[in-house]
């Protein structure tokens, strides 16, 4: 049988551990705003901001990108960030991931949460309590696997001083470098003449 103590300073380091890691996504997906420019240098004027979906894999794509923008326009300041799906999915996967800390600390406090309904405990949730550890780090890759397909928009958005460059929402697919310089220099020409093009190119 193990000591109260230590069952208590185990939930506590494993709740630790499902902060950490419940966090991380989302430092990791906004971390860009400030490295894309430190990293990628400042421009003289022009800024690409590029939304892309961060839990499809498409943060390396932007790396990627962004380094051979700066190379051939070092005028440019390229800033990356998630995109935030519209709509219901982004408040459900934070109600989710609510429920998941919550569901977790009370498996870990072995809190009967059944009773304060007035309800019997069904035994699933008396396996919980009794495989604590099992319990929670099955909860809790089960939710964030939950999580990640609510917010896996698919998009990798470009645009250049707030002019619409590409939409692979639009498109169906990434632009080709080749074709992205084609559309930055006829976009800086426009810009030069003031007459900026509003529309997505497909």
């Amino acid at each position: 049988m193990m000591p109260m103590t230590n069952y208590l300073s185990l939930s506590i380091a494993f709740l630790g551990l499902c902060v950490i890691l419940s966090a991380d996504h989302f430092v990791r997906a906004n971390e860009n705003d400030a490295e894309s420019i430190t990293k990628i240098g400042q421009g003289m004027g022009h800024i690409m901001n590029i939304y892309y979906c961060y839990s499809c894999g498409y943060r390396k794509v932007f790396e990627d990108y962004a380094g051979i923008i700066h190379q051939k326009y070092p005028e440019i300041s390229v800033i990356g960030a998630n995109y935030d799906p519209p709509g219901l999915n982004m408040y459900l996967s934070r109600f989710i991931g609510l429920g998941k800390m919550l569901l977790i600390m009370c498996i870990l406090s072995g809190v009967n949460i059944f009773a304060w309904l007035n309800k019997p405990q069904p035994s699933w949730w008396s396996w919980c309590l009794e495989n604590k550890l099992y319990a929670c780090m099955m909860m809790f890759f089960l939710a964030n696997m939950i999580e990640g397909q609510l917010v896996s928009s698919g998009a990798f958005e470009i645009s250049l001083n707030n002019i619409p460059l590409w939409s692979k929402l639009e498109t169906g697919r990434i632009p080709q470098p080749p074709e992205l310089f084609q559309i930055i220099d006829n976009t800086l020409q426009f810009s030069k003449m003031d007459m900026p093009n509003n529309n997505y190119v497909q």
